[in-house]
């Protein structure tokens, strides 16, 4: 028996989103990987008919779970993180960025950190008992801008506009 999604609805009339494609690009994960984590309920981006659309916020967390995906985190160890910094800290990963200064995560799959003090991350990575990995989300915020602001290839103006090839 299928279980109907819940869908969360635009926020406004301008939604100044991201579409799955640009999501893939950005973040370097595959088209099929944004749909099974929003089918896990790993990150929802809202509906807008059958298409989805990503808020900043969404794709920073995408990118950090792709770099933690890449250094072999499980799944369920990525939860974690995002539980924490949801919840726990009642921030979002771009949340974290208000701040002027980078922010750094830090994490051994069991403890987790969010540290801006570059200070404090040398005297965590110092006192692991364990590898510590980290991951830079000011870095993954400036490839976000960077991605946003650069001028689309030829291939995809087409795309922009709505027109396909023939083939």
């Amino acid at each position: 028996m299928l279980k109907a999604r819940k869908t969360r609805p635009l926020p406004g009339a301008d939604p100044q989103g991201y579409n799955s494609s640009e999501v893939a690009r950005i973040c370097g994960v595959s088209l099929r990987q944004l749909q099974w984590w929003d089918e896990r309920s790993v990150v929802s981006p809202r509906q807008d008919g059958h298409k989805r659309v990503y808020m900043t916020e969404e794709v920073v967390e995408i990118s950090v779970i792709a770099e933690l995906r890449r250094k072999g985190f499980s799944l369920q160890k990525i939860r974690r993180v995002l539980r924490f910094l949801q919840k726990d800290m009642g921030k979002r990963l771009s949340d974290a960025l208000a701040a002027s200064s980078d922010v750094h995560l830090l994490t051994d799959g069991k403890s987790i950190y969010l540290e801006e003090a570059s200070d404090r991350i040398i005297d965590l990575l110092k006192n692991a008992r364990q590898p510590m990995f980290l991951v830079s989300v000011s870095d993954q915020v400036k490839r976000l801008n960077a991605a946003s602001d650069r001028k689309p290839a030829r291939s995809e103006i087409g795309l922009l506009r709505g027109k396909t090839r023939a083939m």
